[in-house]
This record gives structure tokens, sequence and C-alpha cells, in this order.
């Protein structure tokens, strides 16, 4: 038969060929086998590895996963250390820190002061000039008409409760102290809507009587900064007097709400902009870039107004706008 034939018809394999192909069919069932035999022998041994390995590997997981000792409690004396540090590095930052009401008397600082419950120093300082040109002293505000007084006020929110506590103090300050606001504490508090904040606020600013204003932002931080765990102001007051000299009371009041203000934001406080970060046992709190946390600077440290309208010759900021927003 031709080759063209044979490829036509198919080829047929000889009697030869038969014997091979029949043959081949044995030898991959034994390389198979043989395989399997070599898997086993390498699973085996893998097995014995892994086995060994993870031995080896489970004293340390478990003392990784172990909870690491708790750092050690900071003593009292080292408190007061970081304390008084904070301080100094602050009174470096904020060396014209101040009251950020405008007064020019001793009256007018304590209406100011008793306006501020509840809203911004700024609010205040926008309002109190035509406040104080209508009622000069105690004597015309004790005069006042009620609903009219409220209405002078009423940007700084609150105002009837305000206008009933500035008439009552007003008449208090004509009656039993001749016209003039008291320099001691227990005379100043006894005064309707009068607390130890204001009176402190009056006392170290008019009089310079040293004292500590825990208003809000004085309280959140030495809860912060871990001075102290006191939530009411009387006991926060009492304990960190107990860690500065009474001549430091005033400034230090004003370099801790300033730092509030500016950078120790309640929910956002810029950590990566602090200046006392490394000072800090609650760094991380708020945001740590740089970047980002200069971002949220506010007042002069953000290039932005202040809250008086007629701030210290000393204050690095911009006045702020007269007008009411």
């Amino acid at each position: 038969m031709s080759a063209e034939q044979n490829s036509a018809v198919g080829e047929q394999p000889s009697a030869k060929g038969k014997k091979a192909a029949k043959g081949s069919k044995v030898k991959p069932v034994k390389a198979a086998a043989k395989a399997v035999t070599e898997t086993k022998s390498a699973t085996k041994a893998v097995t014995a590895t892994v086995t060994k390995t993870a031995a080896k590997a489970a004293p340390a997981a478990k003392k990784a996963a172990e909870p690491k000792p708790a750092a050690k409690p900071e003593s009292h004396l080292a408190m007061v250390r970081r304390a008084r540090r904070i301080n100094r590095e602050l009174a470096e930052v904020y060396p014209y820190a101040h009251p950020e009401l405008d007064f020019r008397n001793p009256f007018e600082l304590l209406v100011a002061t008793v306006l501020s419950a509840q809203t911004t120093d700024l609010r205040v300082n926008q309002t109190t000039p035509a406040v104080f040109a209508k009622y000069p002293t105690p004597e015309d505000m004790a005069a006042a008409v009620p609903e009219e007084l409220e209405e002078a006020i009423r940007p700084t929110g609150f105002f009837r409760a305000k206008a009933k506590s500035l008439i009552g103090l007003s008449i208090a300050l004509r009656d039993r102290f001749d016209g003039e606001v008291p320099g001691r504490l227990e005379d100043l508090v006894s005064l309707p809507g009068v607390g130890r904040k204001t009176a402190n606020v009056v006392l170290g600013n008019a009089f310079g009587v040293p004292g500590l204003t825990v208003d809000t932002h004085f309280g959140r931080l030495v809860r912060r900064w871990k001075w102290t765990e006191q939530e009411d102001p009387e006991k926060v007051e009492a304990e960190i007097a107990a860690i500065f000299p009474k001549s430091e009371w005033t400034m230090l009041s004003h370099r801790v709400i300033f730092h509030g203000r500016r950078i120790c934001h309640s929910r956002k406080p810029a950590c990566g902009a602090c200046p006392i970060a490394h000072l800090c046992p609650s760094y991380g709190e708020g945001e740590t870039d740089p970047e980002k946390a200069r971002k949220l600077l506010k007042y002069e440290m953000g290039g932005y107004p202040g809250q008086r309208l007629s701030p210290p010759a000393d204050y690095p900021g911009k006045p702020a706008p007269a007008r009411v927003e």
C-alpha cells in the first residue's frame, strides 16, 4: 500500500505496536503509585516541619498575646512637677494671656462676666458697648426697666435670667456696698447671679487678688492633663490651688483658657500643633498630623481676630469685629 493509501484509511498498529501499547498502560500506574508514596512522604515532612515550627512559635505567640504590664502610675509629686512645667511652657506660648472681656472698671467686668455664661466672650464684647453706654453705674442698672435691659442683652442668650441677675446685683451694690463692687470673695458671691467663677474673674483682673477661674475650658483641660479627676468646679479649684503657688492662680487661668480656646479644643484638639504635646498624657485624642492640626487652630494662633474689640497693646492678634453677627 502506498503512503497515500495508508494516510487515507488510517494507520493500523502492528502486533508489536499493540504489545507496546499494552505495556504502556502498566508504567503510568506504577509511576502514579510512586508519586503518591513520595507525596505522602513529603506531606509527612511538611507536617513535621510545621508542627515543629508551631511548637517553637507557640510560647512567643502566647507571650505576645498576653497583655503588657500597665505603665507605672504617675506619682503625685511627678504630676505636680509636670503641671508646673506645663504652666511655664504655656507662659512662653501665651505671654500676652489676658481676660478676653472688654471692661474699663470692676462694675463693667462684673456685668460682662455674668453675660458671658453660655455664650462667647466675643458676643459679649459686641453687646456690652451699648449696655454700658445706657447703664454706666450700678445705680443706673438698678433702675433699669427689665424689658429694656433684656432687649439690650438679648444677643448673649438667656437674656431674661441674666437681666434679673444684673438688676438684682446692681440693687445689692447700690444698697449694701455704696454703689461699689466689693473686693472680697465672700461679698461678691453674696450678689445675685455671682458664683465663685465670676467672683474670681473680678478679683483677679479688677483687684489683683489671685483666683482660679474654673470655667468649662479650664475644667476640661486640667482633667485632660490628669491634674485632677474632679468634676465639681469648687473641688477642681481646691485641687489645682494646692498644686500652684497663689501668685500664679490668675495667670494660670488665663493661659489654660487661652490654650483651650486656641489649640486644645473639646472635640478636635490640635494635638499635632500643640507646643506641650510632649507633656500631655492624653496626646492622640485629637488630630496628630501637623498639617491637619494647624488647620484647626483658632484666633491669633490660626491668623484670625481675637475676641476683644479693644485688646491689650501687646496682644499679637487682630481686634474682633464690632458688629454682632
